[in-house]
C-alpha cells in the first residue's frame, strides 16, 4: 500500500482544500459587503476581483511546481496539503531536506518508510507555525532594528523653522528579503553541484546543464519583461524558467549520449564513502 497516496491522505488534503475555499469566500464577501457599504462602485470591486484572481495564477504555477518537485520522495499529497495553506519552494524543500539528512537520507530517496514520512511532515508543518505565531507580537521590534542596523532612515522634508523628521525607507525590506532568498538558493546550487545527496543521484553533468538552463531562462526573460514593460509576465518569470529548465533536461537525455547525460563526479561506494570520479 502506497501510503503517501492513500485514501486517508486525500481525504485530509480534501478537508484542508476545502476550509481554504470556504475561508476564502467568507473574506470575498465579507468584503464586498463593506465595499458596498463604503459607496464603491462594483464595476470596480469586479475588476479587483478578477485581477486578484489572475494575478494568483503565477503563484499557483509556482506551488505546482514545488509540488512536482517534492513527490518524488513525499509523494503529492503532503506537498499538496502543505502548499494549500502556508508555504513555498525554499522553505518546504529546506525543511524536508534538513528533516531527512537527520534521519541519514535525501530527497531522492523514493522509498521512504512511515517514520521518515511523518518526521518530513511533522518539521514542515511545525516549523511553518512559527511566524504566524511570533511576528504578531515580534515584527515591530526586529523591522525597526533592521533599518536601525542598515541605516534606513532618510531625511523628510518638515515645514519653515522644523527640524526635518526621520523616514524609514521602503526599500529595506526588499533588499533583506532578496538577500535571504539569494543565500537559499546559493545553497541548494552548491549543495547540488558538490552532490550529496547520498541515497540518491550525485551531482554531475545533467546537474550544471538543468542550472544554467534555469539561469538562462530567468535572465532572458527578466530581460525582456524590462524591455518591452511586460509587467504582467512579471510573476511568470520563475515557473516559467523551471519548467523549461526541466523540459531541457528531458530532451537533453533525449540527443546526447547516456555516457555523458549519466556522468558524475562526486558518488558513494558500497562502504558509504566518497568517491571523486574525474
Amino acid at each position: 500500500m502506497d501510503f503517501k497516496n492513500s485514501g486517508v491522505m486525500y481525504a485530509l488534503a480534501a478537508l484542508v482544500v476545502v476550509f481554504v475555499t470556504v475561508q476564502s469566500l467568507f473574506f470575498l464577501v465579507k468584503a464586498w459587503k463593506r465595499g458596498r457599504a463604503l459607496g464603491i462602485e462594483t464595476a470596480k470591486m469586479k475588476q479587483t476581483v478578477i485581477s486578484s484572481a489572475l494575478f494568483s495564477i503565477a503563484p499557483a504555477i509556482s506551488i505546482l511546481a514545488t509540488v512536482l518537485a517534492l513527490a518524488s520522495a513525499l509523494g503529492y499529497v503532503l506537498p499538496w496539503i502543505r502548499l494549500s495553506v502556508i508555504g513555498n519552494l525554499a522553505y518546504e524543500t529546506v525543511a524536508a531536506e534538513a528533516a531527512l539528512e537527520a534521519l541519514d537520507t535525501s530527497m531522492a530517496n523514493s522509498d521512504l518508510n512511515t517514520m521518515e514520512f511523518s518526521t518530513v511532515a511533522w518539521a514542515m508543518t511545525v516549523g511553518s507555525c512559527f511566524p504566524l505565531v511570533l511576528l504578531p507580537f515580534l515584527c515591530k521590534r526586529i523591522h525597526k532594528a533592521m533599518h536601525k542596523l542598515l541605516g534606513g532612515a532618510t531625511e523628510e522634508t518638515a515645514a519653515d523653522g522644523e527640524k526635518p523628521k526621520k523616514k524609514i525607507s521602503a526599500n529595506v525590506g526588499d533588499i533583506l528579503g532578496a538577500a535571504a532568498f539569494i543565500g537559499i538558493m546559493a545553497a541548494f546550487i552548491a549543495r547540488s553541484i558538490m552532490g550529496v545527496q547520498k541515497d540518491g543521484p550525485s551531482a554531475g553533468f545533467m546537474t550544471v546543464a538543468v542550472l544554467l538552463s534555469a539561469m538562462v531562462f530567468t535572465v532572458a526573460l527578466d530581460l525582456l519583461c524590462k524591455k518591452k514593460h511586460l509587467t504582467k509576465l512579471e510573476p511568470f518569470v520563475l515557473p516559467i524558467a523551471m519548467f523549461g529548465a526541466m523540459g531541457i533536461a528531458v530532451l537533453l537525455t533525449q540527443v546526447l549520449p547516456s555516457e555523458l547525460t549519466e556522468f558524475v563526479w562526486r558518488t558513494y561506494n558500497e562502504n558509504g564513502d566518497i568517491v571523486w570520479r574525474g
